[in-house]
């Protein structure tokens, strides 16, 4: 049990230090996600000729690369953590977020799905609803609307991947849209990107 228990910090402490090497708020999403050992999953796609600008996205509640606390995950309260983000690019009409498990055994696994967010916001509260600033919830891979947190097999570190696009339109799609909906109702519409990546082990 100590041993496994100190492999478990080992890799927890390794997956912090290549997170933090990297801006949050870089260009480059994909290769953050790389560098923290996160899998590849597939996003929306930017509007035609346009170049997707960064988003430095933060949380109080937890650092990038962090631990994400027990409070925002199953084994506690299961509220959603704030969540913020910077200036968007100019034409910017609404925001989308996703937050994304691509270490779930079964392959990616979507906690959250919210949209148009209104583009004068900066943030989501902790356990907050996307409809207090303009926005929906869609429905998650627990099958409900709203935010899931994370839940994942016992001895095992998954990284959290909390998405924020910056978009050229407000979606206004089903409300019962899951990820895979939303992400085809993006595409060519991102006018800009961020990420930022929290730890949980149970």
């Amino acid at each position: 049990m100590v041993r496994r228990t100190s492999s478990i910090n080992r890799t927890r402490a390794l997956a912090h230090r290549r997170v933090r090497r990297l801006t949050v708020g870089s260009s480059c999403v994909a290769a953050l996600l790389a560098a923290a050992g996160c899998k590849s999953v597939a996003g929306p796609s930017a509007a035609p000729g346009v170049s997707v600008a960064s988003l430095a996205v933060t949380s109080r509640s937890f650092a990038s690369g962090g631990a994400i606390p027990v409070d925002f995950t199953c084994d506690g309260a299961d509220r959603s953590p704030e969540l913020s983000w910077s200036a968007p690019p100019p034409g910017t009409r609404s925001f989308a977020v996703l937050v994304d498990d691509p270490d779930a055994p079964s392959g990616n696994f979507t906690h959250f799905v919210a949209y148009d967010i209104d583009a004068s916001a900066r943030e989501l509260q902790e356990g907050g609803d996307p409809a207090a600033s303009g926005g929906a919830s869609g429905n998650n891979d627990f099958d409900r609307p709203g935010y899931g947190g994370p839940c994942p097999p016992r001895g095992q570190i998954h990284h959290y991947v909390f998405r924020v696009y910056a978009l050229d339109t407000r979606l206004e799609i089903d409300p019962a849209v899951d990820r895979s909906a939303l992400v085809a109702a993006m595409r060519g519409h991102v006018l800009g990107e961020g990420a930022l990546v929290g730890l949980y082990s149970r």
